[in-house]
C-alpha cells in the first residue's frame, strides 16, 4: 500500500471527486424523486456495486482491454445509453399513468420498487465505460509498484473510492427524499418532478452516448 501521506492525498482527491456533482449523483437524485428515498438509497448501493465491477475489471486488466478497443467501447457505450434512456422513458410514462389514476397515494408510490432500483443501479454503473475510464486514469496515479502487488493496490484504492461515492449518493438520496416528502400532498407537482427525473435519465443516456474513447 502507498505510504500514509500518499494515501491521505488519494483520500482527499477521491472525497472531492465523490461530492462533485456528476452522472451518478444526478441519477440517484432522479431515481429518488421518481420513486422515493428507499429507491434512491437502493440505487446508491446498486451503483456502488456496479462501480466495484469496474474496480475488479481494472485490477484484472479487462477495463484496459475495453478502452483499447474502439468496438468494445462503442458497444458498451451504446448499451448503457440505451438502458438509461429506456429507464427515463419508463419513468415518464409511469408518472403520467399515476396522474391519470387521480389518486395521491398512487402518485407518490415507488415507481419500480427497491429491488429493481438496486438492480438498475448496478446495470447503469456497470454499463458506463466512463466509470472504467475514470478508474484507469485516476487510481493508477497513486499505485506504487515498489511497495507491493499493483493489482491489490488498485483494488483497495478503487474500493475506497467506490465507498466514498456511495456515501455521497446516499446523502443525496436523503436530501432528494426530503424534497419529495415536502411536496407529497401535491400529486401534480410530484408527477412533474417524476417526469423531470425521467427526462434527466434520458439526458444522462445522451451524455453517455456522446462519450469519447480516451486515448490509450
Amino acid at each position: 500500500m502507498p505510504d500514509v501521506s500518499q494515501f491521505a492525498l488519494f483520500f482527499a482527491a477521491a472525497l472531492l471527486l465523490a461530492v462533485t456533482p456528476g452522472p451518478g449523483i444526478f441519477y440517484v437524485a432522479a431515481r429518488t424523486l421518481a420513486g422515493g428515498r428507499a429507491e434512491g438509497i437502493a440505487s446508491s448501493f446498486g451503483t456502488g456495486l456496479g462501480g466495484l465491477v469496474h474496480v475488479l475489471a481494472g485490477a484484472l486488466g479487462v477495463s484496459a482491454l475495453v478502452l483499447a478497443s474502439a468496438e468494445l467501447f462503442t458497444a458498451l457505450k451504446l448499451l448503457g445509453a440505451a438502458y438509461l434512456a429506456w429507464l427515463g422513458l419508463r419513468t415518464i410514462l409511469a408518472a403520467r399513468k399515476d396522474a391519470l389514476a387521480a389518486a395521491a397515494e398512487q402518485a407518490g408510490a415507488p415507481a419500480v420498487g427497491v429491488r429493481r432500483a438496486f438492480r438498475e443501479g448496478v446495470l447503469v454503473e456497470a454499463l458506463n465505460p466512463k466509470t472504467a475510464a475514470f478508474f484507469l486514469a485516476f487510481v493508477p496515479q497513486f499505485v506504487d509498484p515498489a511497495v507491493g502487488d499493483v493489482a491489490l493496490q488498485f483494488a483497495v484504492l478503487g474500493v475506497v473510492s467506490v465507498l466514498l461515492n456511495t456515501l455521497a449518493d446516499v446523502l443525496v438520496a436523503f436530501a432528494a427524499g426530503n424534497v419529495r416528502s415536502g411536496i407529497g400532498g401535491r400529486p401534480r407537482l410530484v408527477c412533474r418532478l417524476r417526469e423531470a427525473s425521467g427526462a434527466a435519465m434520458i439526458a444522462l443516456g445522451l451524455g453517455l452516448l456522446l462519450a469519447r474513447r480516451p486515448a490509450v
